[in-house]
């Protein structure tokens, strides 16, 4: 029998059949599905509310199976190419999660990181319900296995309370959020507080994964080093920087905007920018704070905050997590693969081993999976699940 503990994917994808919404959306809405079509010029183009959102290589999508210069360079290559059978077949699935030796794996989205409708809440809302109703019809068979989180966009704060609380009566482990304002709204604006609160009593937590606009900028370090209208993007700059200069600010606004000590249960897991910032920052904003702490409106230093309602998810071959855990403390940290975007890790599971093993068993144990286990409340299911594919 091989070893017990828990192995958990913290960051894992979808990639979403081409006919998702066409055949999950309401009826009312079809008209104005997202779907991805081919162009006269015989390049697909991925369409939203009846407008190109991204025209060719849509297989960089996925493209874990690729070479990523080949993708790169090769508009035509279709995006289904891009999608392994494991991304949207749920038996393919779960035997890939047994080739890996990971127990279970939380689920994001990969086109419900790329499109944005805030000029229009209610189709915002159908597309993500579409998208919801097909995670659960993926994940639903396989739980013990596949942890699903909801899309739950916040253009409108009542209609995203009434999809929330509709996820997590059907067994949804957490909700994605962007790390985004929303309307000139930070997510820490009272308007949302009944989502925050319908959260903390599931004791559930609010996933801040990174995201992709391509009708405004997130990413403002991008945007000051390459003008991408004037030339080609840098993929190291972009995929190593993308999504930390996204979740750092939304870490700092989160705290230093007074949520936690309105919500002081309220878990957050901080997803696809890496872990081995979370000290530096913790650090910085206590420095900060003990200089001009009282002009701001906090019960607390900011490190209590970072201790008490933050996870952070390391990248598989990150190798300074063990001083992290010292720093930030132990049951903070998890792993994530990023299967199976581009930039993902198919050997994801013997690099994480590798990164953890200077770590000492209990602590690797709580990396690899206990962690998890502990904040989606993964209970006995996944125990006995995992005692039956381990031996």
């Amino acid at each position: 029998m091989k070893d017990l503990t828990p192995v958990v994917d913290m960051d894992s994808h979808v990639m979403e059949p081409p006919d998702l919404w066409d055949n999950y959306l309401e009826p009312q809405y079809r008209d104005r599905s997202i779907c991805i079509r081919k162009a006269q010029d015989g390049i697909e183009e991925l369409i939203v509310d009846n407008k190109v959102l991204l025209k060719g290589r849509l297989a960089l999508l996925g493209g874990v199976d690729h070479r990523a210069e080949q993708l790169f360079a090769e508009a035509d290559i279709p995006y289904l190419d891009g999608c392994p059978k494991a991304s949207y077949d749920t038996q393919a699935r779960v035997a890939l999660l047994d080739d890996w030796g990971v127990d279970a794996g939380v689920v994001f989205p990969t086109i419900g990181i790329l499109w944005d409708k805030p000029e229009d809440p209610e189709l915002a809302i159908a597309y993500a319900r579409a998208y919801n109703n097909w995670l659960w019809d993926f994940a639903s068979p396989a739980l013990e296995r596949i942890i699903p989180i909801a899309h739950i966009p916040l253009y409108d704060a009542d209609l995203a309370l009434v999809e929330l609380r509709r996820c997590l009566k059907l067994g949804f482990k957490g909700m994605f959020l962007a790390p985004e304002p929303v309307a000139g709204k930070r997510p820490s604006h009272p308007d949302f507080d009944p989502l925050w609160q319908e959260m903390v009593a599931a004791d559930l937590p609010v996933c801040i994964h990174l995201i992709v606009r391509f009708d405004r900028v997130v990413n403002l370090s991008a945007t000051r080093w390459w003008d991408p209208e004037k030339e080609p993007m840098n993929p190291v700059f972009s995929f190593a920087l993308g999504g930390t200069m996204q979740l750092i600010p939304a870490i700092a606004a989160l705290i230093c905007d007074g949520l936690f000590d309105r919500f002081p249960k309220l878990k957050v897991a901080i997803v696809e920018s890496g872990a081995g910032y979370a000290s530096y920052l913790m650090d910085r904003l206590d420095e900060k704070y003990d200089r001009f702490g009282a002009m701001v409106n906090l019960k607390r230093r900011p490190s209590e905050y970072m201790r008490d309602n933050f996870w952070f998810v390391m990248d598989p071959s990150e190798r300074s997590i063990d001083a992290q855990c010292d720093l930030l403390g132990e049951d903070h940290f998890l792993w994530g693969s990023d299967y199976p975007h581009i930039d993902s890790h198919a050997n994801a599971i013997s690099q994480v081993h590798a990164a953890l093993a200077p770590m000492s068993e209990h602590r690797r144990n709580l990396v690899l999976g206990g962690n998890a286990v502990k904040l989606f409340h993964l209970g006995s299911s996944l125990s006995s699940s995992h005692q039956l594919h381990s031996m």
